[in-house]
Parts: C-alpha cells; structure tokens; sequence
C-alpha cells in the first residue's frame, strides 16, 4: 500500500488539474472568427473576450483594433493594425476583402484604405502603426503602411525605432 499511495496521490492531483483547466476552456469561448457578416460593417469587439487573429492574444484594448471580413462575411478580429497586413497576405481572398480600421483620434471605424497611419505609436505588438482619421505631419497612407509593414520597416526593428524616436 505505501508503494501505490504516491502513485495515487500524483494521479487524482493531475486529474484536479486536467479538470480545472477544462473548466476554465469551457468558460471563457474565446471568439477567433465570426460568421454571416454580409453587411461588412465593423462588429462590436468584447474586450478580453475576442482574440488576435494574427497572434492569438487576448484583444484588452480597443486603441489599436482591426477587422478583416471576407467577401463571405467571416470577419477576423485584431489587436494591432500591423497583424492584419501579415495575416492577410497570404489568404486567398486578400484584394477582395474589407478592412476596418479603429482611429486613435475619433475613436471611428475607418476603410483601411480612407486612414493614415502613424509610423511611431506604442501598439500592442510593437510594429507602430496608428490609424488615424485625421492626416498629420509624417503619418502615411495605406498602401505605404502596407509596404513599410510587409517589408519589416517597423518599430520592432531596432534601427528604425531609433530613426523614428529621433534618438
């Protein structure tokens, strides 16, 4: 008996654990991806409830928020407008779908393409990239965000951190 007691012990308290866990899965439901947005308008993100397509975090903020739909209305959620662009780059409908971007000024969804973005924001992935309704000095359009995104011309990249905090 005192040969199987550690056994047992060890394995009722992975079994506790096993459970915890489960519980918690079955608790949370987590929304990656919704379905049946034929309209393409932005949908209403719950925080700590919605996760990164991209990254799979948990989207907690709605400063740097982004939605891709594609011409099937599944839309595909993010929490820093940088994601979306790596993401979307090798999804088969990438010219057909619609983007919505949050702006940090209005605090307004915005069509990716109307925004201009800033190239030196804190975001929640690091890559810097703000949208903005409102055009300001520096900031750029779409198609140049794309390109400097896709390229790694962002504020992950030491030496363009430093360029673009002028330090």
């Amino acid at each position: 008996m005192k040969k199987i007691t550690p056994f047992l012990f060890i394995s009722v308290f992975i079994l506790l654990i096993v459970a915890l866990f489960l519980s918690l899965g079955n608790v949370q439901k987590m929304v990656v991806i919704k379905e049946g947005n034929i309209d393409k308008v932005p949908l209403e993100i719950i925080l700590h409830k919605y996760q990164d397509s991209d990254c799979g975090m948990i989207i907690d903020d709605m400063t740097y928020v982004s939605e891709v739909i594609a011409p099937d209305g599944k839309t595909w959620f993010f929490h820093d407008h940088g994601g979306f662009i790596h993401w979307l780059e090798d999804k088969p409908f990438k010219d057909k779908a619609v983007i919505w971007v949050r702006t940090k000024d209005t605090k307004r969804w915005l069509h990716a393409e109307d925004a201009y973005y800033s190239l030196n924001d804190i975001t929640p992935m690091g890559y810097g990239f703000g949208a903005y309704e409102n055009n300001q000095k520096n900031f750029v359009s779409y198609k140049t965000f794309k390109l400097k995104m896709l390229r790694g011309e962002t504020m992950q990249d030491p030496k363009i951190r430093k360029k673009l905090l002028g330090l």
